[in-house]
């Protein structure tokens, strides 16, 4: 069964240069196997990088906890130093109409 996936990732580090180019590896690592698309934007504020990466599409996840234990196995350490906060919606497909699923 295929949900509707909306995930965003706040990645934080010292201010360098190629944040979003290395986030942007980092995600295809991470998610490569799956049919999810990203859009990234980076900030720099006082001194520090900043990454909002909003990821989407359809993945094999039925929850939340799912795809925490689908990152768990898989995101690398650097995807798990740069993360400072996420939000993730997971909407399973449901036979029939929407709001109860058995019509």
């Amino acid at each position: 069964m295929t949900s509707e996936t909306y995930l965003d990732f706040c990645f934080v580090r010292g201010e360098s240069v190629g944040f979003s180019k290395e986030i942007e590896q980092i995600l295809k690592e991470t998610f490569g196997k799956k049919r999810l698309n990203w859009y990234l934007e980076e900030k720099t504020i006082e001194g520090a990088e900043m990454v909002i990466a909003e990821v989407k599409g359809m993945s094999d996840w039925n929850s939340e906890e799912e795809t925490i234990l689908f990152l768990e196995e898989n995101a690398g350490e650097k995807f798990w130093e740069y993360l400072q906060g996420y939000k993730m919606f997971i909407y399973p497909v449901k036979r029939g109409c929407n709001s109860c699923g058995n019509h």
